[in-house]
C-alpha cells in the first residue's frame, strides 16, 4: 500500500503554476479560525497504521506547521468553489495540511534524508499519557477500516469530497497541487467506498476532543531515576540562563533582545502603561478608544503585562502573529494604553492601544506554548466604530469588550428582522458569548450580530473575523444612519449573507442602501435593488456590491461588484447595475437600475436598448451580455458597476 502511495506522489507544483498570492497574515488567520477542522482533515488523511495516539499528535503537528514562516506573501492554489467561502488563506493552509499528511504516509527510503512529516513530531508531545479520540459506533469503525485500505491519495480524495464538500474538479486541483501524480486514479479508487460523508464529522475522527490513558507504568518506573538526573541537569542550566544580565525569561515568548535601546525598553515597562480613569469618557471631547479605562481581573499582573509588551516588541518564532490588511506589526513607539487584562475562556488576554492600532496578546492559562499576537488598525475610530473589541473566540462563539458608555448588549439574527433581539449579560464591559458568523461553516442560514445600546441610541456590529467588529448602517451614502428601526432591519435582511465577502479585509463599516425598486415583467411582482459598500480602515480595498432581490426570495443576488471604486460611496453616491432575469413563463430579460437621480439608461454590445429614467427592462435571450451606461440629471455620464 505504501509503495502505491509513493508511486502516486511527485514533487509539489511550482510557484508559477499555482497562480494567486496569499498574505501570510491571511493564512494565519484562517489557520487559527479553522484549526479544529484542519486537524480533523489531517487526522483522516494520515495512515491509520500510525496508531491512534501518534496519529493525533502528528495531525496537530502537521496543522500547526501549515503556517509558513516569515511575513511575506505565499503562493496559493487556484480559487475553489467551497474552500471556506472562497477564502484563499484557508485554501493555502488546507493544501499544506493535505500535502504533509500524504508525505507522512510514505515509506522511509534507504538513501536520502526523510521528509519532516515522515518523522515522529517533536511538538506537540504528551508525557505519561496516551491520547486518542472518543470511540464511535460500528459505522465509524467500518468507515475507518475502509479508509485504511485506501492509498493515501485516495483517502485524501474521499475526505476532501466528504469533509470539505469539494466537487471533483476542485479535489483534483488540490491533489495535483499537493504532489499527487495521478489524481484521477485517486478519485476512482475513492469511488469504491460508500459516500458516508456525514460520519466524517463524528467524534471518532476528532483529534481535538480526546480521551487520555496512561502509558506503560512499569517502563516509566524503570526510567524514573534517569529522568530525575536529567531534570536536575536541566534545572541547573535554566538557572544559568535566567541569571541577571542577559536572560529573557520575563519576556515570555518574545525573541531575545540583542541590543539595548532605552526608548524601546521604556515602552516595555508595565509601570508606564497609560491607564485612563473610569469616568474620563463622560467629559471627553471624543468617544474613542483613548477614553476606555483598563478593565479585567489581571490589570495588576505586572509579569503578564511585561510578557505582552515584550512579545509585541519582538515576537518569537513560536508566536502566531496576524494583522488586518494595511496594519503594521512593529512594536509600540512609546508606552501604549492598557484596555484589558484578564482571563477569557482558556487564555490570558491583554489588549493594548497605541493611538493607531489595537494589539491583542493571548497566552494559554496552562503551559507555555501557543502565544498569539493580533493587530487591527483603528485610526479615526470614534463613536459606534469604537464601541466594541473582540476578546476571544471559541466553540463557534465570540466575546466582546464593550466601550464604557455601552449600557446594554443583545444578540440579533440579521436574517430575521422581526424576531427581536436576545439580551446578553454584560459584566465589567464583557459580553456573554454569542454565535459568530465568521466561525460558522457551511450554508448561511443565520447571521448573528451584536446590538449595543448607549447614550446615542442603538447600533449593530458584526464579527468579520477581526479584532474590531464592522459597524452596520443603512441609507444613502453620506446620509447613512444606524440599523435600528424596522425599515432598516428589513433592508439588511436579504443581504446579510453577502457580508461574508468582506471577511478579514480590514473593514470598518458596511452600509446597505436601497437605491431602486422595479416592477418585474409579466406581472412578476416588485423587485428591489440594494448597494452594500464595505469601507476599510486604510481607505483602499473597499468593496461595493449591487444586489437584486425578487419578491418571495430569501436572499439577494449579487448583480455586480466593484473593488476600490467610488461608486455607491460618499464621494460618488451613484450606482448602475443590471442582471439577467428569467420570468415564471421561461422568458429572459435584461433588467437594469440606477439611483433616482439617473436620467437615462442604455445597453450596448450583445443587447441594444435604452430607456428614460433610472430603470431598464428589455427582453433578451439566456447568456446575453451587455455594457451599461447611464446619464445623470446634471448631464454627467454613469458607468455600470462591474
Amino acid at each position: 500500500m505504501q509503495s502505491q502511495d509513493a508511486a502516486q506522489l511527485r514533487a509539489p507544483v511550482s510557484h508559477a503554476a499555482v497562480g494567486a498570492v496569499v498574505d501570510v497574515e491571511q493564512a494565519g488567520a484562517a489557520l487559527v479560525e479553522h484549526y479544529p477542522r484542519l486537524a480533523r482533515l489531517a487526522y483522516l488523511v494520515l495512515p491509520p497504521g500510525l496508531g491512534r495516539s501518534r496519529r493525533v499528535l502528528t495531525a496537530h503537528a502537521l496543522t500547526q506547521r501549515a503556517l509558513p514562516r516569515g511575513r511575506g506573501k505565499m503562493p496559493s492554489i487556484p480559487a475553489q468553489s467551497s474552500g471556506r467561502d472562497g477564502d484563499p488563506g484557508y485554501a493555502f493552509v488546507r493544501l499544506q495540511v493535505v500535502r504533509t499528511a500524504l508525505e507522512a504516509g510514505l515509506p522511509l527510503r534507504r538513501t536520502g534524508w526523510p521528509k519532516r512529516a515522515q518523522l515522529p513530531p517533536l511538538l506537540p508531545q504528551v508525557w505519561g499519557l496516551r491520547l486518542f479520540p472518543r470511540s464511535g459506533g460500528a459505522d465509524e469503525l467500518a468507515l475507518d477500516q475502509r479508509l485504511a485500505a485506501l492509498t493515501g491519495p485516495a483517502r485524501a480524495a474521499y475526505v476532501l469530497r466528504g469533509l470539505e464538500r469539494l466537487p471533483d474538479t476542485d479535489v483534483r486541483r488540490v491533489l495535483t497541487a499537493a504532489g499527487v501524480e495521478y489524481p484521477d486514479s485517486a478519485l476512482a479508487e475513492a469511488n469504491g467506498i460508500p459516500a458516508q460523508y456525514g460520519l466524517l464529522g463524528s467524534p471518532e475522527f476528532d483529534p481535538c476532543s480526546l480521551q487520555a490513558r496512561p502509558t506503560d507504568l512499569m517502563r516509566r518506573r524503570q526510567h524514573t531515576r534517569a529522568a530525575i538526573a536529567a531534570a536536575a541537569a536541566l534545572a541547573v542550566c535554566g538557572v544559568l540562563v535566567t541569571l541577571p544580565g542577559g536572560g529573557w525569561g520575563p519576556d515570555g515568548a518574545a525573541a531575545p533582545a540583542y541590543a539595548q535601546n532605552p526608548a524601546a525598553e521604556a515602552a516595555l515597562d508595565p509601570g508606564r502603561l497609560v491607564r485612563v480613569a473610569p469616568t474620563a469618557w463622560k467629559s471627553a471631547a471624543r468617544t474613542d478608544f483613548s477614553v476606555w479605562p483598563a478593565r479585567g481581573a489581571l490589570t495588576g499582573d505586572s509579569a503578564l503585562l511585561r510578557r505582552a509588551l515584550a512579545v509585541w516588541a519582538r515576537p518569537g518564532e513560536q508566536v502566531r502573529v496576524s494583522a488586518t490588511p494595511g496594519t503594521q506589526t512593529g512594536g509600540p513607539a512609546g508606552p501604549p494604553q492598557l484596555l484589558y487584562a484578564g482571563e477569557v475562556d482558556t487564555a490570558r488576554v491583554v489588549i493594548l492601544y497605541d493611538g493607531l492600532r489595537i494589539a491583542r496578546y493571548a497566552e494559554p492559562t496552562s503551559g507555555e506554548a501557543g502565544a498569539a499576537l493580533d493587530f487591527a488598525r483603528v485610526d479615526g475610530a470614534t463613536g459606534a466604530s469604537a464601541s466594541a473589541l473582540v476578546l476571544g473566540r471559541s466553540d463557534g462563539n465570540v466575546r466582546y469588550l464593550t466601550a464604557p458608555w455601552v449600557t446594554k448588549a443583545a444578540e440579533r439574527d440579521l436574517l430575521k428582522p422581526g424576531a427581536g433581539a436576545m439580551d446578553l449579560d454584560l459584566t465589567g464591559g464583557v459580553t456573554a458569548p454569542l454565535g459568530s458568523p465568521a466561525l460558522r461553516p457551511g450554508t448561511c442560514t443565520s447571521w448573528n450580530v451584536l446590538q449595543l445600546t448607549g447614550p446615542s441610541g442603538t447600533q449593530l456590529s458584526t464579527d468579520l473575523g477581526e479584532l474590531v467588529p464592522a459597524h452596520l448602517t443603512t441609507g444613502r451614502p453620506g446620509q447613512a444612519h444606524e440599523t435600528s428601526g424596522d425599515a432598516a432591519l428589513r433592508t439588511w435582511a436579504p443581504y446579510a449573507c453577502s457580508l461574508s465577502a468582506s471577511r478579514a479585509a480590514g473593514v470598518s463599516s458596511v452600509n446597505a442602501w436601497s437605491y431602486a425598486d422595479q416592477e418585474l415583467p409579466e406581472a412578476g411582482g416588485r423587485a428591489s435593488w440594494v448597494c452594500t459598500r464595505a469601507e476599510t480602515w486604510r481607505g483602499e480595498g473597499t468593496l461595493s456590491l449591487a444586489q437584486f432581490h425578487t419578491p418571495g426570495g430569501q436572499y439577494g443576488a449579487v448583480a455586480a461588484k466593484g473593488a476600490d471604486v467610488t461608486a455607491c460611496g460618499p464621494r460618488d453616491p451613484h450606482v448602475l447595475a443590471g442582471v439577467l432575469w428569467k420570468s415564471g413563463r421561461g422568458s429572459w430579460y435584461l433588467l437594469a437600475a440606477g439611483g433616482k437621480d439617473t436620467a437615462s439608461v442604455r445597453a450596448t454590445g450583445g443587447i441594444s436598448a435604452s430607456a428614460r429614467g433610472n430603470l431598464l427592462s428589455v427582453r433578451t435571450k439566456q447568456g446575453a451580455q451587455a455594457e451599461l451606461t447611464g446619464t445623470l440629471g446634471d448631464g454627467s455620464s454613469l458607468s455600470g458597476l462591474n
